[in-house]
């Protein structure tokens, strides 16, 4: 199986120990994933903003730099989402884009996807000794449908103590641009989230987006909480001896 890691701009530039996650992940499970370096943004940001021209040049690059592999990893429910729901909007009914995005789409999953739906592992050889709670990002939730998969993996990480989070399903207010154009509304959900991280006592929250993690985690670090955010990658790719250290 050819495997392409599509790690995200956001994880790229802000966040690249979860890519560097995914791939010790993935080498643990057997799996050697190519990084094509012709990958750059998936373009969600312009096409949410109104910039459907530049959305489609970006669309055009993500699909030629991902040809040819068997399956195309990406530790994001956002981006997985936008190739999957919003490329074939981009790329219109017929013509070459459209047949490239048709062959795309069905290869594309979110992290989770691929490690249950692909692989068929719920344990990954985990070991993290400490009490988490997951938050489930809008995209993961109602865009690539992950349903109880994360937790599913966390369930069987070895010294994990897994947590309800209330409100799980509840949006953090992050939303991209929303979280600038509409600053109070975003701040007001993102305190309403934070709160609910807090009562559950957990030492970590995680998540699949890291978009939504650098939102709450503003937040958390801002009332001096002490709660850490990570990545669920992140996570997985611990050890028992790395969890000792």
């Amino acid at each position: 199986m050819r495997v392409a890691l599509f790690v995200t701009c956001v994880n790229d530039t802000l966040f690249p120990d979860t890519g560097r996650a995914v791939v010790r992940l993935l080498r643990r499970l057997g799996v050697e994933a190519d990084f094509p370096r012709a990958q750059t943004c998936c373009g969600q940001m312009h096409f949410n903003t109104g910039y459907r021209d530049e959305a489609v040049r970006l669309a055009r690059r993500g699909v030629a730099a991902l040809r040819g592999y068997d399956a195309v990893v990406v530790p994001s429910g956002s981006c997985a989402a936008m190739i999957r729901e919003q490329y074939p909007k981009l790329a219109g009914p017929s013509g070459p884009f459209a047949d490239a995005v048709a062959r795309l789409v069905p290869r594309t999953y979110e992290l989770t996807e691929f490690l249950i739906d692909v692989l068929g592992v719920t344990d990954v050889g985990a070991y993290f000794p400490h009490r988490v709670t997951y938050h489930s990002t809008c995209h993961s939730l109602r865009g690539v449908h992950l349903g109880d998969r994360p937790l599913t993996l966390l369930r069987q990480v070895k010294g994990l103590e897994l947590v309800p989070l209330p409100g799980a399903e509840e949006c953090c207010g992050f939303g991209g641009t929303f979280a600038l154009k509409n600053a109070d509304v975003s701040a007001a959900m993102c305190a309403d989230k934070a709160r609910a991280v807090l009562d559950t006592g957990a030492e970590v929250l995680c998540a699949a987006d890291n978009s939504c993690l650098m939102h709450i985690g503003g937040m958390l670090r801002r009332q001096k909480s002490g709660v850490r955010v990570m990545h669920l990658a992140e996570i997985l790719c611990s050890t028992e001896t790395a969890g000792a250290r």
